[in-house]
């Protein structure tokens, strides 16, 4: 029996003959700024965002795409397979950025709000504005109010009563050529309190389209014809529920949970924010 145990070695019975070549997967933390690679798709990106609520990670590729996927085994981390899990919160790291890209200023009280306003066309606008210029807005004393639609905007304005210190900047949605929203715009421009207010828009149908596709795992928006609902008809063809308007809140809250900062915004809507912050905080 010694001999034969010799000549064939060690019993392969009592050691992990079956472990894959590359090793068997070891928990580790999925850290912001390592690159993995998820087995199934062959994605390989850098970590750039991991939601704990959901469960996920986002991976951006060198080209710029991004991917989310569920966070745990499948993943390999220096050619090594790993289950990956949200890191371990050691306590509030200060940010050198705030989420819009501004230089982050610690230690200052946010300002006593200015007699100025920001107008924009709904909830969903608003709270987009807050996530990413929210630190933004506090340090300049800027309120951000929304109208509920753009049709009454001539009534509000009467109401706020604009002036040389209280300005009034509008965020509206599909400002366009020929648009109804564009018609509004001029009539405000060529108003009496014209020169007190600034009406900015993008060419979005709705907020939503403003951040960009690929945070949501699509490569476009899909096209919703005029006569149909846009958020409903969005949710119907992506496969969500849409019967109703908690529906519709519940699709609004995951795509604004994949917005963590101005990177995940269209350019064209980018722009339009800074220009309105500017022009109502160049007064007392």
């Amino acid at each position: 029996m010694a001999d034969r145990m010799g000549r064939y070695g060690s019993d392969v019975l009592a050691t992990d003959w079956r472990a894959p070549k590359n090793g068997r997967a070891t928990p580790a933390a999925a850290e912001l700024g390592a690159v993995v690679e998820e087995v199934m798709t062959d994605f390989v990106g850098e970590i750039v965002a991991v939601d704990r609520d959901l469960d996920t990670l986002t991976l951006e590729d060198r080209r710029g795409k991004r991917r989310t996927f569920p966070l745990g085994p499948g993943f390999l981390l220096e050619g090594r397979p790993v289950i990956l899990s949200a890191p371990v919160r050691t306590g509030p790291a200060k940010p050198t950025r705030t989420a819009s890209g501004s230089v982050a200023v610690h230690g200052t009280r946010a300002r006593v709000a200015r007699a100025s306003r920001i107008f924009v066309e709904g909830r969903h606008d608003a709270e987009l504005v807050e996530k990413v210029w929210g630190d933004d807005l506090r340090i300049e004393g800027v309120v951000v109010e929304y109208l509920a639609g753009v049709d009454d905007l001539a009534a509000h304005l009467r109401d706020f009563a604009p002036g040389p210190q209280r300005r009034v900047g509008v965020l509206v949605d599909h400002l366009v050529v020929g648009s109804k929203e564009s018609r509004i715009a001029d009539e405000v421009r060529r108003s009496s309190v014209g020169q007190h207010v600034l009406v900015v828009g993008h060419p979005f149908v709705d907020i939503w389209a403003a951040v960009k596709p690929d945070r949501l795992g699509l490569e476009r928006w899909p096209d919703i014809p005029r006569s149909e609902e846009w958020k409903k008809g969005v949710c119907k063809r992506l496969g969500w529920p849409h019967a109703t308007q908690e529906d519709t809140a519940r699709a609004w809250k995951h795509i604004l949970g994949r917005v963590s900062s101005f990177a995940d915004l269209e350019p064209a809507l980018l722009g339009r924010v800074e220009e309105l912050i500017d022009f109502v905080s160049s007064v007392g």
